[in-house]
Formats: structure tokens, sequence, C-alpha cells
């Protein structure tokens, strides 16, 4: 039965007509209460993520600090240099899970064994090892902070989506 159109005024044809104004109140029930939980999933990551990115700036202000201390003492080539041998020490594993079928990216941080740098001291000083040590600590609050950022993006995705939906549900058909 297409909502809008001339339809024969029977008994038959009114019958369809409440069961499907019944199924469309019960899909428009569906709608709201999945936009409630989004909302709420929303408010709660935006909490979440004000926390991990609060205490990422003054330590990555430290890192810039140490970074530019070690291009002031040593030079952009050693420095460079450095950086290029120095093998990653972390890994940033991606998996998927699932708010309310809306797929969010999940990121885990985890750390390779390598316990000594692959330079040596007489080449560098210290500000290079600080910074080495500040980026290690950090990554994992920046890695998070991403997450929820980006679980944000993603659930306000949705929740314009659903919106559409419901609007239109509300609007054209009920």
């Amino acid at each position: 039965m297409s909502f809008g159109q001339n339809v024969a005024a029977t008994k038959i044809e009114l019958l369809k007509y409440k069961k499907s104004s019944q199924v469309a109140k019960m899909v428009q029930k569906i709608l709201d209460d999945k936009r409630k939980v989004l909302l709420k999933n929303i408010e709660e990551m935006i909490e979440e993520a004000s926390k991990a990115r609060g205490g990422i700036w003054d330590p990555l202000q430290d890192i810039y600090k140490s970074v530019n201390e070690a291009y002031l003492a040593l030079g952009t080539n050693t420095v460079d240099s450095v950086a290029e041998s120095t093998p990653p020490v972390m890994e940033v594993d991606v998996h998927t899970r699932r708010v309310v079928d809306v797929k969010i990216p999940a990121l885990t941080v985890r750390e390779k064994d390598t316990k000594s740098m692959p330079y040596g001291f007489a080449d560098t000083n210290s500000s290079i090892d600080r910074a080495a040590k500040q980026i290690k600590e950090l990554l994992p609050k920046i890695c998070k902070a991403a997450e929820y950022e980006n679980s944000i993006f993603s659930l306000a995705k949705a929740l314009e989506k659903t919106q559409k939906l419901l609007n239109a549900l509300e609007n054209v058909i009920i």
C-alpha cells in the first residue's frame, strides 16, 4: 500500500491502513529509542574525549621543547639520522566494536620489547632521550583521544541518519 495516493474506501483498505499505521508507529518508537541511545553515547564519549585530551597538551609541549633543544644542540642532520635509524617501539592495533549498530574503531597500543636505544650516547644528548621517553608514554593517551574523537564522529553520523529516517517517517507516513 502506498501512502498519499487515492485509495478505494473499502473495509479491506481500512484494515491495511490500520496495520501499516501500527507498524509505522512501532518503527517510529524503535528509531526514537535508537536516537536517545545514540545521544546518550555521544554525551558519554564527549566527556571521555575531553578527559583524554586534557592530559595531552602539556606533555606534548614538553616533547616539542625537547626536540627543539635537540635540533638546536645537535643539528638537523644528526637528529634526523637518529630518528631514521630508530626502529618502531610501539604497535597500534585497530579492531572494531559495535555500539547501537554503529562500527566504532578501538585502538590498542602495544609496546615492543626494546630495552636499549639504537643510537650511541656520544652522538646525542639527553634531550633526544627525554623526548623519546615522553613520546613513548604519551602515545597511548593520544591514541585513546583519537579513538574517542572518531567514535563521536561515527555516532554523530548515525544520529543524523536516524533523525532523517525519523523525520521522514513522522512527516510523510504517519
